[in-house]
């Protein structure tokens, strides 16, 4: 069962003007988040904003004795709500609701991984790669963003012994282009080794792209959606997404209870 818990703010560390990395104090929900699980947050107390939204676990944060004690989230600012997570001082409380939903797949040695973040989208990454390299994955991350300044945590993937494939749209830090491009040219040519995952996270129009490669492929790919979400729990209806059944026909379900991390061959991208 998720907790419901008034989280403390450790740490505030701005990345640019719009990003930073939050810090709470949620040993519990810390302590039951797997890699891909996501929390609703909600930064005011008071009805502006109403809902709380929802963010992914991006890291767990450990005391001196490794025990987790809280974790982090990756935030862009850009509304009310994540202006206000942007702007939150330490022994802020942010009301906070989690582990919610489902968790990446597992995937062990020979099997490599393939990740694939758009923008913000690495929120979902930075504590796979950390369970990926526990387990001695040869894991690769392809990571794109409008420019460079928009690229982060570079040295947390690369001390992890990640492989970074870098791309902006501006040309200003790694392969001029979008980052579908040196993720299709890979998938051509497979270089010898186990068989990669595919997991992405980003706008779901790269989702789309990643999984119609993946397919082209023969590779098995998994995504997280990011669709906007009022409760997190099920009962809003809010994050439906059209996915195909066993007759080949498609009907719907809550990414908040089935996802957010799905097999991408099942998902109606169109």
């Amino acid at each position: 069962m998720p907790l419901d818990v008034a989280a403390a703010v450790l740490e505030n560390r701005a990345l640019s003007a719009d990003y930073n990395v939050l810090s709470l104090a949620a040993p519990a929900v810390a302590a039951a988040a797997a890699p891909g699980q996501f929390v609703m947050l909600k930064a005011g107390a008071g009805h502006d904003p109403l809902l709380r939204r929802p963010f992914s676990v991006f890291e767990v944060v450990r005391d001196e004795r490794g025990a987790p004690s809280g974790i982090t989230v990756l935030n862009k600012r850009i509304g009310r709500s994540t202006a206000l997570l942007y702007a939150a001082e330490p022994g802020h409380r942010v009301a906070c609701l989690g582990p919610l939903g489902t968790a990446w797949p597992s995937i062990d040695p020979p099997r490599r991984a393939w990740l694939v973040a758009g923008g913000v989208g690495l929120a979902a990454f930075a504590l796979l790669a950390q369970a990926l390299a526990a387990r001695r994955v040869d894991t690769t991350l392809f990571y794109g963003a409008r420019t460079g300044g928009e690229l982060f945590y570079l040295e947390f993937f690369r001390t992890l012994g990640v492989e970074l494939v870098l791309t902006t749209e501006d040309g200003s830090l790694g392969e001029c282009g979008r980052v579908i491009g040196p993720l299709e040219r890979r998938l051509a040519d497979r270089a010898a080794g186990g068989e990669p995952v595919v997991c992405a996270c980003g706008p779901e129009p790269m989702m789309a792209a990643v999984a119609a490669a993946a397919a082209r492929a023969g590779v098995s790919c998994f995504v997280s959606l990011e669709r906007v979400m009022g409760c997190g729990m099920g009962g809003c209806y809010s994050c439906v997404v059209p996915v195909r059944g066993a007759d080949g026909g498609y009907h719907h379900v809550r990414s908040c209870l089935s996802g957010p991390v799905m097999a991408a061959e099942r998902i109606g991208w169109d």
